[in-house]
């Protein structure tokens, strides 16, 4: 017999964003590092639901990673919300490691992020709406902008304690919450900017398995690699390989 009665949440498919209330803060977070890990920030631009801005800002963190730096603009995010009232949060991010890991489609492994992800999720379990979406890059240029901005200032007067730029209401009780790691001001070696995570990062980073390389052999026959010794991977796990041809020792 066929039910017209409305499904439950529960019911829902996997991953399905419950129907989206009126009133809804939009923030776009960002994350920034160079040297990865190097002098890092993060930046958060949050809107009201008429589009209007609600709260800025662009901080340095000192020296962390990028995947850290994005989950420090997402707590800062998430802080604010619960510090002034707003119950109703959409969190739009360039980082797909980021969204999938707290949409629950990657595992954290990794013991830096994992406390990150274990706090932004609290943080938005006490929301009445909260939904995370991953939006292509040049969409979060205002972001972009701030991280860099904080960045920038940092480098250009050589200070070792942390910094911000704001604008809008008063900083986020997460400026300094989740700044508090050692503070280490940017040296000649870390000029280079990596910003975000490349190519090679982000495969490593989606499955968070590795925390080192492991160096091992294989033969190429019929068109694939065979590892010619025992591998300690999991079903789904992402490799990054990197190929030095040696000579047949037959």
């Amino acid at each position: 017999m066929r039910s017209d009665k409305p499904r439950s949440p529960s019911t829902l498919l996997p991953f399905a964003e419950p129907e989206r209330p009126a009133k809804v803060h939009t923030a776009k977070v960002d994350g920034a590092s160079r040297g990865n890990p190097g002098p890092a920030s993060y930046a958060v631009v949050m809107r009201k639901p008429d589009g209007s801005s609600e709260f800025e800002i662009g901080k340095y963190v000192g020296r962390a990673t990028n995947n850290v730096a994005e989950y420090y603009g997402l707590i800062a995010a998430l802080d604010y919300a619960a510090s002034h009232g707003i119950e109703r949060l959409r969190i739009q991010s360039d980082s797909e490691l980021l969204v999938r890991q707290m949409q629950g489609r990657y595992k954290v492994k990794s013991a830096d992020l994992r406390p990150l992800h274990e706090r932004a999720q609290k943080l938005a379990r006490g929301l009445a709406f909260f939904a995370i979406e991953h939006i292509p890059r040049e969409l979060n240029s205002e972001a972009d902008a701030l991280a860099n901005v904080a960045l920038d200032r940092t480098s250009s007067s050589g200070v070792s304690s942390s910094s911000a730029v704001s604008r809008g209401a008063a900083d986020s009780p997460a400026a300094s919450s989740v700044s508090s790691a050692r503070i280490a001001a940017p040296t000649p070696s870390e000029a280079r900017t990596v910003r975000r995570e490349s190519s090679a990062e982000l495969r490593r980073e989606k499955s968070d398995t590795l925390d080192g390389d492991t160096r091992i052999r294989a033969r190429y026959s019929n068109g694939a690699l065979h590892p010619l010794e025992a591998l300690d991977l999991n079903e789904g796990d992402f490799v990054e390989i990197r190929v030095t041809k040696r000579r047949s020792s037959s």
